[in-house]
């Protein structure tokens, strides 16, 4: 397991109702994620109710920045851009959606009148705003402005927390919801508390899936913290292996559907769809949705899709995507482990089948191998361990094809069954088989314990 990550930097957070980027600052912990946005703080003197930023005119150029609004509109005249590197920018006193109260027209100084203290933060997560007015300098070149006074408070720019995202249970995404469109450098960050969605874009893509990687280890590790828990409670044979979120993706074939998240679950004998995680892990709060045993998984896709397959029986199959390589192969180990339990869990399974108009049982024991009896008498007609199983075929339908390896004269006897759910004895055999080889791999078996157990 990939240890806790603690990191710092510097992002862009979108906003998609602007459509627009801003700086921020990005504090993660092993808990959350914490946004910092940039503030202007008073660090001398008294926080007064309004201040005052000079702007000197350069020779070449105006004061870098853009104003909209005013009495025509009906709305104060506002800040709406400021230009980097420029003179309102070289301040570090104004922001976008700063208002504009009273401008000095020699001097240009901005008068500024705040209604809350600087150190404030809004919850609706609204840019704080000073009240200013502004208009047009003068073209004349402007005088230096008067020393201040000894008790005139002086103000700069700091990272203040803006919003704390809470990781348990929450999920990120490269991914733009609904398709399966990559962003560019970006992911989106999804909180269970608020339902609320923050995209994060970076200067590289090597940063971009760096942070993306931190993040996910750190929801990852408060994952497992939850099984735990929650396993304290559970039978031996009812543990959760592992749970997740991850995209669930339309069938080729389906139309009108898109991608969708859920949650997924690997407990006991059953596999669980959520749309979102359940606030109390109690059986009601389990929507069962079981699988056949031995729920197969079909890795055979690209290695940049990280997609897996899931058949439930009767040709029915649901597909997920997940955003790193390390997600798929946990998951590739839980269906693996889940497997293995089950089967250790109920250790014989037998189904009704038919040969040549026969009515006979079928028969998979984990010790023994396979079987067919009569269905009346139970006279064991045949039996075969599992290394004798050489092949098999079928008709996608009902009837099946098993061929064995006679002991005795080392030929392949081969056996045709036909049965009324031929996926569900496929997958049976198929989980069989591979606890068999689990249960033989020293590596697979010292690992065999149980999350709340450990």
């Amino acid at each position: 397991m990939l240890l806790t990550k603690t990191k710092s930097g510097i992002a862009l957070l979108y906003n998609a109702e602007t459509n627009n980027t801003y700086d921020v600052c990005l504090k993660l912990t092993k808990e959350a994620l914490t946004i910092q946005r940039l503030d202007v703080v008073c660090t001398q003197g008294t926080n007064p109710k309004s201040i005052t930023v000079v702007l000197r005119r350069q020779a070449a150029g105006g004061l870098g920045l853009s104003i909209k609004g005013g009495s025509e509109h009906n709305v104060p005249v506002v800040i709406s851009k400021i230009f980097k590197d420029q003179v309102a920018d070289q301040t570090g006193m104004l922001f976008v959606g700063d208002a504009v109260i009273q401008v000095n027209i020699t001097l240009c100084i901005l008068q500024v009148s705040s209604c809350i203290s600087n150190e404030q933060l809004r919850h609706n997560l609204l840019q704080h705003i000073y009240m200013i007015m502004l208009k047009s300098a003068s073209g004349l070149d402007a005088p230096s402005p008067p020393s201040p006074s000894a008790n005139e408070p002086k103000y700069e720019k700091r990272w203040l927390d803006d919003v704390c995202l809470p990781l348990t249970m929450a999920r990120v995404s490269r991914y733009k919801a609904g398709t399966d469109k990559l962003r560019s450098n970006c992911f989106e960050v999804f909180v269970l508390e608020g339902a609320c969605t923050y995209i994060l874009q970076f200067c590289t893509a090597a940063e971009s899936t760096d942070w993306l990687q931190a993040i996910s280890t750190n929801i990852s590790d408060l994952t497992q913290e939850n099984i735990k828990i929650i396993n304290k409670f559970c039978a031996t044979d009812d543990q959760v292996v592992h749970m997740g979120w991850a995209c669930e993706t339309p069938e080729g074939s389906s139309t009108g559907r898109t991608a969708a998240f859920k949650f997924l679950a690997l407990r006991g004998p059953y596999f669980f769809i959520f749309r979102t995680p359940p606030l109390w892990m109690t059986e009601d709060c389990w929507l069962q949705a079981r699988l056949y045993l031995g729920l197969e998984h079909s890795p055979e896709q690209q290695d940049d899709s990280l997609c897996f397959s899931l058949l439930v029986g009767h040709g029915q199959s649901h597909s997920f995507r997940v955003e790193l390589a390390s997600e798929l192969a946990c998951w590739e180990k839980s269906f693996q482990r889940a497997v293995f339990m089950e089967v250790q869990r109920i250790r014989t399974k037998s189904y009704m089948c038919s040969s040549q108009g026969t009515v006979l049982c079928f028969t998979v024991d984990f010790d023994s191998g396979f079987s067919c009896s009569e269905s009346t008498s139970k006279t064991v007609l045949w039996r075969y361990k599992f290394s004798q199983l050489k092949g098999s075929s079928d008709d996608g339908k009902t009837r099946v094809k098993l061929l064995f390896k006679n002991a005795d004269s080392q030929q392949i006897d081969m056996k045709e069954l036909e049965f009324a759910n031929l996926t569900a004895v496929l997958h049976c055999i198929h989980a069989f088989i591979a606890a068999k080889v689990a249960s033989m791999d020293p590596l697979f078996m010292c690992t065999q314990t149980f999350p709340g157990n450990s």
